[in-house]
């Protein structure tokens, strides 16, 4: 297997989990399904990992229902319980619920200001939305 940069993991996936969690994620994400060892290995190419430390990290991600395990022979293999894209789009939303609960309005007028940056295609995304939501009250 070959390094892959962890870009994700340096800003989005760090909201989420620690440090190795991130790297961990990230690699079985591209990968889908692989084995402690396998998962070490990729670790191993940017920093020396120790098998037992990667071993206790999947397994708490497995607790955490982040990570699937199923036996295969007398190796587990690990996979993501949902894609990244899916992973991301529920984290964000809860963290939107989060901070529209404790924040409210100032939320959204700060959301409203980050629009002056935002590309036009999602500026006509919320538009389309906003005029959903008027025809269904």
């Amino acid at each position: 297997m070959r390094v892959k940069s962890f870009k994700l993991y340096e800003s989005g996936l760090s909201r989420f989990f620690g440090p190795l969690e991130a790297k961990i994620m990230d690699i079985l994400w591209d990968a889908e399904e692989l084995t402690i060892r396998d998962v070490q290995q990729v670790l191993d190419q940017e920093k020396v990992t120790n098998f037992n430390t990667v071993m206790t990290v999947m397994n708490r991600l497995v607790e955490k229902n982040i990570l699937q395990k199923r036996a295969e022979g007398r190796s587990s293999l690990f996979k993501p319980v949902q894609s990244r894209m899916e992973f991301l789009n529920s984290q964000s939303k809860e963290m939107t619920n989060e901070l529209m609960d404790e924040f409210g309005n100032v939320v959204v007028s700060h959301m409203l200001d980050a629009l002056e940056e935002a590309d036009d295609d999602l500026v006509a995304k919320l538009e389309r939305k906003i005029e959903e939501l008027k025809k269904g009250l």
